[in-house]
């Protein structure tokens, strides 16, 4: 009788060489793992026709020394209403800005992207660089997005919401019931985001054949499902989460929200990453992280190396592995990103 981690290893081996011995060009396997994605992430209707109004709102608008910084909601999908900031120069009047939609990780929510508190007081001042993320790349010419990600924030549930527990997601709630019904967290967060580009596509400041993603830890995986399943993203900064679904989601305990159930029938993660190209993707990930190990992440980064050299577009590929923990380093990818989507045709 095999020892139950002898039975998982065994049942993980014989799906990853089910996936090896698939036949076909990359190109006629791209197209069976996006319909296994959109398979497993469960069914979501994106609304059409009379429906597919945005009704934003203008919450706040602050001008502060060189940027104006704006908090605005509006409706995706299934009468789910999503509130996010934006920032952007003040000097950008009349033009056309390249653009990003900025993903927060577990934590407080699309406040920490902005120098915020969880109250919504100016966070102390400090020297690092990810203290206010949307503001170095707004510095950096672009047009900053960065929603709620539901289950955070302002989006928890009810009975999450205001409790002394200081609940800081409501994530595994969220998830359990979404499965339930044949759904999933991953997904829910996927479609939402590709709601959040229509709705930066609508922001006359914006540059539409110019838009891209980044996201770290949490939101690493809703910037990679974006820009895979949305071919409107044109370069994309994944950080403190490219791995192996072995070596770390399967590995040790993780948020629920990062299980896709049935995935490793059609793809492993770097397989999900490689759906991004032949656009830009940058990797970023700090060589002490203890939960996205770096030996794992070292082979999502070479699996993807020789995917983009082998399709020809090696120069839309990079990564930087750096001295750090599970925490965003942005020295690299901040100016990859800026500079990528600025010379986007």
């Amino acid at each position: 009788m095999l020892h139950l981690d002898a039975f998982l290893n065994q049942l993980y081996d014989n799906l990853q060489a089910s996936r090896e011995q698939s036949k076909g060009s990359w190109e006629e396997k791209r197209v069976r793992q996006l319909a296994g994605l959109t398979e497993s992430l469960g069914a979501f209707d994106l609304p059409q026709g009379d429906d597919a109004g945005f009704d934003p709102v203008l919450l706040e608008r602050i001008e502060l020394e060189d940027v104006i910084r704006e908090r605005v909601e509006f409706s995706t999908l299934g009468g789910l209403r999503m509130p996010a900031y934006v920032m952007y120069s003040s000097d950008a009047a009349g033009r056309k800005l390249p653009a990003v939609l900025l993903w927060h990780g577990h934590g407080i929510g699309s406040r920490s992207l902005v120098g915020l508190q969880a109250d919504g007081t100016p966070k102390q001042a400090s020297r690092k660089r990810t203290d206010n993320i949307a503001l170095d790349l707004a510095r950096r010419g672009l047009f900053v997005l960065a929603p709620e990600v539901v289950g955070f924030g302002d989006r928890k549930l009810e009975r999450d919401l205001g409790k002394d527990t200081e609940v800081k997601s409501s994530c595994f709630n969220l998830s359990v019931s979404l499965m339930m019904a044949g759904k999933t967290t991953a997904g829910l967060r996927t479609y939402e985001a590709i709601r959040a580009t229509d709705y930066l596509a609508t922001r006359t400041e914006v540059n539409t054949d110019r838009i891209g993603t980044m996201g770290h830890s949490g939101g690493g995986i809703v910037a990679s499902l974006l820009a895979a399943l949305d071919q409107r993203i044109k370069a994309s900064v994944v950080g403190i989460y490219p791995n192996t679904y072995r070596g770390s989601i399967l590995a040790m305990s993780h948020c629920l929200c990062n299980y896709i159930p049935g995935i490793l029938n059609h793809a492993e993660m770097p397989d999900l990453l490689g759906l991004i190209a032949p656009r830009a993707l940058f990797i970023e990930a700090g060589i002490h992280d203890p939960i996205f190990p770096i030996e794992t992440t070292r082979q999502a980064v070479q699996f993807l190396s020789e995917l983009y050299q082998k399709i020809g577009c090696m120069d839309q590929f990079d990564a930087h592995l750096y001295e750090g923990r599970h925490e965003i380093s942005g020295e690299q990818s901040f100016n990859w990103l800026a500079n990528k989507l600025k010379e986007t045709n």
